[in-house]
């Protein structure tokens, strides 16, 4: 049985720092396209970083430069380092695994807010 389990999430002031863990169990962070997307209120949930078997990492323009998806194989984890917050970045932000074949799960979710 796969689950993800995010953790991090909080309240911080704009221009500070967070960063938010996705425990796996069931499926290895090495094997799928391992994804961070955010859902604000009354908007559609998106895509703000992923990180494919390869390492390769992807990022949404408006985070670019900003935050940071890694992986730690080890410990199964997949991180998302968020610097330079904004209140428009208050979410909540889900983990995901997916792979080529058209499945995918989804973690619990965990709220970020940026206070201004």
């Amino acid at each position: 049985q796969v689950q993800l389990v995010e953790s991090g999430g909080g309240l911080v002031q704009a221009g500070g720092s967070l960063r938010l863990s996705c425990a796996s169990s069931g499926i290895s962070v090495s094997i799928y396209t391992m994804g961070w997307y955010r859902q604000a209120p009354g908007k559609t949930r998106e895509l703000v970083a992923d990180m494919t078997s390869r390492g390769t990492a992807n990022y949404a323009d408006v985070v670019k430069g900003r935050f940071t998806i890694s992986r730690d194989i080890a410990k199964n984890t997949v991180y998302l380092q968020m610097n330079s917050l904004r209140p428009d970045d208050t979410a909540v932000y889900y983990c995901n695994a997916r792979n080529n074949r058209g499945w995918n799960s989804w973690g619990q979710g965990t709220q970020v807010t940026v206070s201004s």
